[in-house]
């Protein structure tokens, strides 16, 4: 088996939450300082506290040389509508920011790296 054929498959079977997990450590090596809302067990089942329109806000926020914002996803999530609205916004505004999926780690280790990707 092929090394990229194996690293597929490896990627086909990331969770969300060891994407996330895998995406933060990597960015903690380079110096980056990460904010992630997790979502806490309410009554109502797993809910991020977030208001106003902070729904579908993306996973992380870091913070360097410059700030980015980042939506993860398995190689199979979809983005949901509140989520491409806030790409949407971050894209008008100029933001920097991602959609994220473990297929996409050469570009992770590019943006994130010690030159920043740029």
């Amino acid at each position: 088996m092929t090394t990229a054929l194996t690293r597929a498959r490896l990627d086909a079977q990331m969770s969300e939450r060891d994407w996330q997990d895998q995406v933060i450590a990597f960015a903690r090596l380079r110096g980056w300082l990460v904010a992630h809302f997790r979502p806490a067990l309410t009554s109502k089942g797993w809910r991020t506290p977030v208001t106003a329109d902070g729904a579908g806000f993306p996973d992380l926020v870091m913070v360097r040389d410059r700030v980015i914002v980042v939506k993860l996803k398995s190689e199979t999530g979809r983005t949901t509508a509140e989520q491409a609205r806030w790409l949407a916004a971050l894209e008008a505004a100029h933001a920097e920011h991602y959609v994220w999926r473990p297929s996409d780690w050469p570009e992770v280790e590019a943006v994130l790296g010690m030159d920043g990707g740029r």
